[in-house]
């Protein structure tokens, strides 16, 4: 005789990891209102069309081909890197973290040459060494990643278009972790092919990668000599689909593009400008919080910290895996550790869209401070938490007298 399974009751979890984050509970009634079909009109026509009009808003951008890939953002990466890459081609990746290695990976397995340029971990690409991998080719592709969810480390988009610009190259970003968190504009930054993940500060469901791409890529792909490996991901017949000719190419998940395109109303309902500052914001008191308990940052530069994602060194004595599998059964919090190299050593704290909330801050480092005060790591009472309120103080009277 089968057992019996009972009905689904997943636990609630604070989700403060690098993804996905919490959803907004309007995103959860989008997904669970009535199912149509994928060739529906009213889908293909207003949803659809909702969809890519909200996208571009977020990505900031007037390119015409703007639109979620039925994927996760490692789709969107084999989508970005794909399409362009012919056998022939130079193309250059700089590699600083799990993620990043995934591009160069991907690239590897076309016939394209690649060149990845790397930099240690918790440390930015240098754009000058990409300037010097570059001289004297004719480079096609230069990818990386904005925000290095890994490794917690960020990329200054504009000093990678000046060397794309003057290697004659496509600027190829993953904006995975960054995308409705951290300032982006892809046509003022001039980015060529920009995608992201639908689960991390849009707070949609996982299982979308929206992407967009300008015109001068569009003209790459036209001129292909070759047919792109991937049949589901290529853009040239995906793009069709979600253009106006609406040419059927494969059944999209049509309750994640429900809750897509509640996610993305929510961003442009609190304003790109403000979201980006209460990331901002709710970043700095984490990292006040922590520097009073005596946590250290994984990266020494604030200049190259990622807003979204914190990374932070497992103190010395403490078990990793021990303390947030405590967080999780006796709070219900999640976070993530650290991949490769950095397992046991870092934990990342994701401050994304919906999780990215004071309330949050505020229990997530007096929940911290009671496990580790379980492992012997002993913190000054309420310092955390004491600190992060003051953080959150100060920026308020900053934000009071810039509005005098």
């Amino acid at each position: 005789m089968s057992e019996h399974i009972g009905e689904l009751l997943p636990p609630v979890r604070l989700m403060l990891t690098p993804g996905p984050s919490c959803m907004d509970p309007r995103v959860y009634r989008a997904m669970a209102t009535t199912l149509v079909g994928h060739l529906d009109p009213w889908f293909m026509g207003m949803m659809m069309g909702d969809v890519q009009v909200l996208l571009r808003r977020v990505f900031q951008t007037e390119n015409r081909v703007t639109f979620p890939i039925s994927a996760s953002g490692s789709g969107g990466i084999e989508a970005a890197v794909l399409n362009p890459l012919e056998e022939g081609d130079e193309a250059i990746v700089g590699v600083n973290g799990i993620f990043s290695e995934r591009m160069a990976v991907i690239a590897e397995r076309t016939p394209a040459r690649v060149t990845r340029v790397e930099a240690p971990y918790g440390r930015p690409v240098d754009p000058d060494d990409i300037r010097r991998a570059g001289k004297g080719k004719k480079v096609k592709f230069v990818g990386l990643a904005h925000g290095e969810t890994s490794t917690s480390v960020a990329h200054r988009l504009e000093d990678f278009r000046k060397v794309a610009d003057e290697l004659g190259a496509l600027l190829v970003v993953d904006a995975v972790a960054t995308l409705a968190g951290v300032p982006l504009d892809v046509d003022r930054q001039r980015i060529d092919i920009c995608f992201s993940g639908s689960q991390k500060a849009i707070s949609a469901a996982p299982g979308m990668a929206p992407i967009t791409l300008n015109a001068r890529v569009e003209e790459v792909l036209r001129a292909r000599k070759t047919k792109v490996q991937s049949w589901y991901f290529d853009l040239t017949t995906t793009m069709n689909y979600w253009g106006k000719e609406r040419t059927y190419h494969h059944t999209p998940p049509i309750s994640l593009i429900y809750g897509m395109r509640e996610a993305l109303r929510l961003v442009l309902e609190e304003g790109l400008e403000a979201r980006w500052e209460r990331h901002r914001q709710n970043q700095q008191a984490l990292i006040a919080g922590l520097e009073a308990m005596g946590i250290g940052l994984f990266v020494a530069n604030p200049a190259d910290r990622l807003v979204t994602v914190t990374g932070v060194r497992v103190p010395e004595g403490v078990d990793d895996l021990k303390a947030r599998r405590q967080l999780l059964d006796e709070f219900n919090i999640e976070i993530a550790g650290g991949f490769g190299p950095l397992k046991g050593k870092l934990w990342r704290i994701g401050l994304m869209g919906y999780s990215s909330q004071r309330g949050n801050v505020l229990l997530l480092l007096a929940a911290l401070e009671k496990v580790l005060l379980d492992q012997a790591f002993r913190a000054p009472a309420g310092a955390g938490v004491g600190a992060a309120v003051r953080a959150y103080a100060q920026a308020e009277s900053v934000a009071v007298g810039n509005r005098k």
